[in-house]
């Protein structure tokens, strides 16, 4: 099961007045207006979760089953279940959210990258099957759904075949509001999987996407609406927030898979993907999971160019600074050796063509994480170059 933690939590205060009905559904149906999404309190949701988490008794039937194989519940990214078959796993995941960009391919494929990046935190490559779940949304006219919906699912299904692999089944529905995800499953043995427990002093934390979507897609939205707009205009102009938000779509979209395949590689010590708690949050999810007495301490925050100033401009609206900015299919947060992650960062970079980052360390602690005081930004891509995205 994945970590649940994609829904869009509404505070009153961010609630955007609603003049015309079309506005109203435009809001409904999660396209340009769609409210920012709010990340799920992490120490809340553990507790509401409380009532499914294994029994010991249970989990102890569960680990002579398998065999040695290794088991996780409810908290991470994804289950990992023994199999009645010696020495395999299942690993399964499961994430579905509202659309936040304009264009229902890329959000097709958006929403499978980041089904699948709940399996690469764990360091798993290959997928064997997964399952597209659809809400299609009532307030959509017939010629309207004719066209979104087809293209919602192709953007899915590519994004699949990317990844190696295929949609074989899931469910569609009748929403009040349009929803997209999926289900990925992948049938393992021990060495495929890095658990993410094993971090130790000395460590350090590496990142492979940048941070800001959130910022960006809501940035873009904005342009059509002067009251928000007048927001940010003084800090960044219609040119930095349709590029924003196209990087923004570019990094959601990109699988996290060499960056899982490169965890073996380099020797990662465990991983978690950065969304709906942002990275703190996220850090502090991994940071607990740990057998050992560490605590994580970060540093730097790659951020989407300009979208640090928009933040800013916005008050405390988005909380990036502090991590707790909502991200969707965003980079992998890795605990890495401190030996092997420039050659990591370097990797990935030469492989993909796109930058990691170190961005803090691990450190003797009680299992939790913080973003220093005055973290240092760095700005991605440090300097534009015309005619490329990054």
């Amino acid at each position: 099961m994945a970590d649940m933690n994609d829904g869009t939590i509404l505070q009153a205060e961010e609630l955007i007045p609603v003049a015309t009905e079309s506005e109203a559904e435009c809001l409904e149906l999660g396209g340009a207006g769609s409210l920012a999404r709010r990340p799920f309190d992490p120490e809340v949701l553990t507790k509401l979760l409380e009532g499914i988490q294994d029994d010991p008794s249970a989990t102890q039937e569960y680990m002579q089953l398998g065999g040695g194989v290794p088991t996780l519940g409810i908290g991470m990214d994804a289950c990992v279940s023994p199999l009645r078959h010696a020495g395999f796993c299942v690993v399964q995941t499961t994430d579905f959210f509202y659309p936040l960009v304009d264009d229902p391919y890329m959000q097709g494929k958006i929403a499978c990258a980041n089904v699948l990046s709940d399996l690469y935190a764990m360091g798993v490559t290959e997928c064997d099957n997964m399952l597209m779940l659809m809400g299609v949304s009532t307030k959509l006219t017939d010629k309207e759904r004719d066209v979104v919906v087809p293209l919602m699912m192709r953007g899915f299904k590519n994004g699949a075949v990317e990844a190696g692999t295929n949609v074989r089944g899931g469910q569609t529905v009748l929403n009040p509001w349009l929803t997209v995800g999926g289900v990925a499953t992948s049938v393992c043995q021990t060495p495929e999987i890095i658990m993410p427990e094993n971090a130790v002093p000395g460590d350090v934390l590496v990142m492979t996407k940048p941070l800001g979507t959130q910022v960006a897609v809501n940035a873009h939205q904005w342009l059509d609406m002067p009251e928000r707009w007048n927001r940010i205009k003084l800090v960044v102009n219609e040119d930095d927030v349709r590029k924003a938000y196209n990087r923004a779509m570019d990094s959601m979209a990109r699988l996290n898979r060499t960056a899982a395949r490169l965890m073996h590689k380099y020797n990662a010590h465990g991983a978690t993907d950065v969304t709906g708690f942002g990275l703190l949050g996220h850090a502090q999810n991994l940071a607990r999971n740990q057998k050992a007495e560490v605590s994580f301490v970060i540093h730097n925050l790659p951020v989407i160019a300009k979208m640090t100033a928009v933040a800013k401009a916005c008050g405390n609206m988005f909380q990036l600074l502090q991590g707790l900015s909502a991200e969707t299919s965003g980079g992998l947060l890795i605990c890495l050796p401190r030996e092997q992650a420039a050659a990591y960062c370097k990797d990935i970079e030469k492989q993909e063509g796109y930058q990691a980052w170190i961005i803090g360390i691990v450190e003797k602690g009680n299992r939790t994480a913080r973003i220093i005081d005055k973290p240092r930004v760095i700005e991605v891509p440090a300097k534009e170059k015309e005619g490329e995205l990054w």
